[in-house]
């Protein structure tokens, strides 16, 4: 009974602070559910939250990536972004974040591939540690000229010869370039050239006759001037800021020079005077060293890419031994090519998924030249100034990881340009 008196408070006192300790367990009990309710509420709109920023991230991706030529079609876009989206319901938010972030790297990189492509066409891309490119360009050169060589009596009627000289150019250019990517900062490039020249002059009123035309062909193939540049990255690209490169280099006389060249003399007349002279073999070069320093600006503007340069040109005086146009004569002296000022702007966008566009337009204006013969003075050539303006449309397709192909078509839009210029450019990088 002692024993019992004993063990009955214990026993009491534990059913008591049960029975006080029951109702903080049973509100405990609520508030975990209404926790784990909010939680699984939270995870719910997590899950619907990082589905919805997959969808747009793959769209944005998607857009991008119609420039680059290494993402698959656009549907697979959309429908991997679905699946992926509801596979993230059944997986931890931890996992599933990482692995977006991983997916989403690799899809940045392959969209900057369009990018990378129209710096590497307009200046340079300095995180391609070395570039082959291997070029092909035809032009199309034509031009006419009425002579008249006579005098109007009663201002009205022509008296003498009237001439039409007309001179068709072809010019076929391989170019063999080097870009190397020194630092993160600096690119150095090699340019070879090399040339095949076809030219067909036609003169009017041979032989005195003004419906007689006499014409022939020259043609001629050889080394060009090689080139040697360095772009410098003044300025990356940031916020409204245009990534800027400084461009320097240098172009050695190595092709032929059109001075001093072997003449065919195709008609004189009752004077032995020249009426039709052509060169027997194309020049290849322009004849004088060169030096050049230009700006080019490239700024992404999603989906678009704009891009602008300006530049100039300088010629070095070189001496030749026979600068005369004449056969005849033999008259050794110096030309100084006029300086010349280019600038072009333009815009790059997508296409296809695999394939950009490109619209530009560019132009070149050169100073006179001028001619100083052996012990004389400086004179200008007349006529030797020029304006050629060209709108140029061009074409990237990244055929793999490594290799794109660019087409260029110009269309010429003043007389000393072109009638138009088609190019291929297959840049490898290693």
């Amino acid at each position: 009974m002692h024993t019992l008196m004993r063990i009955t408070p214990l026993a009491l006192a534990a059913l008591a602070g049960t029975a006080f300790a029951a109702p903080p367990a049973a509100d405990d009990g609520a508030d975990v559910q209404a926790l784990a309710n909010q939680l699984e509420q939270l995870k719910s709109n997590y899950a619907q939250e990082v589905r919805r920023l997959r969808e747009l991230d793959m769209q944005v991706q998607a857009m991008q990536a119609r420039l680059s030529g290494k993402v698959g079609p656009m549907a697979l876009s959309t429908a991997t972004a679905v699946e992926r989206g509801a596979t993230l319901q059944t997986s931890s938010g931890g996992e599933g974040y990482a692995s977006t972030a991983a997916e989403a790297q690799q899809a940045k990189q392959e969209s900057r591939r369009s990018v990378d492509d129209v710096k590497q066409q307009q200046s340079a891309l300095f995180s391609r540690r070395f570039t082959l490119e291997n070029s092909l360009t035809y032009a199309r050169y034509d031009r006419k000229q009425l002579t008249l060589n006579g005098f109007l009596a009663l201002d009205a009627i022509f008296l003498g010869n009237i001439a039409i000289e007309n001179v068709e150019s072809d010019s076929l250019t391989y170019n063999l370039a080097a870009r190397w990517g020194v630092s993160p900062n600096l690119t150095l490039n090699l340019d070879v050239p090399y040339l095949a020249r076809r030219t067909v002059y036609q003169k009017g009123g041979a032989g005195g006759a003004a419906a007689a035309i006499a014409q022939e062909e020259t043609n001629g193939n050889g080394l060009g001037d090689i080139g040697l540049s360095a772009n410098y990255r003044l300025f990356g690209e940031r916020g409204w800021r245009p990534e800027t490169v400084l461009t320097a280099g240098v172009t050695a006389p190595t092709g032929r020079a059109p001075y001093g060249l072997d003449w065919k003399v195709i008609e004189r007349d009752d004077d032995d005077y020249i009426r039709f002279a052509v060169p027997r073999e194309q020049p290849t070069g322009n004849g004088v060293w060169q030096a050049n320093v230009g700006l080019s600006m490239v700024k992404t503007a999603d989906p678009a890419i704009l891009f602008a340069n300006v530049g100039y040109v300088h010629s070095f005086p070189r001496g030749f031994s026979d600068i005369d146009s004449n056969p005849d004569t033999v008259n050794p002296g110096d030309v100084k090519l006029g300086g010349a000022v280019y600038f072009g702007a333009g815009v790059a966008f997508a296409f296809n998924e695999r394939t950009s566009l490109s619209l530009s337009f560019s132009d070149r204006i050169s100073a006179r030249a001028s001619t100083r013969f052996q012990g004389g003075k400086w004179m200008k050539v007349i006529g030797s100034d020029a304006n050629a303006a060209s709108l140029n449309l061009g074409v990237t397709y990244a055929l793999n990881q490594h290799t794109t192909l660019v087409t260029l078509l110009g269309i010429g839009l003043t007389p000393d340009a072109p009638d138009f210029t088609l190019a291929f450019k297959i840049p490898y990088m290693l």
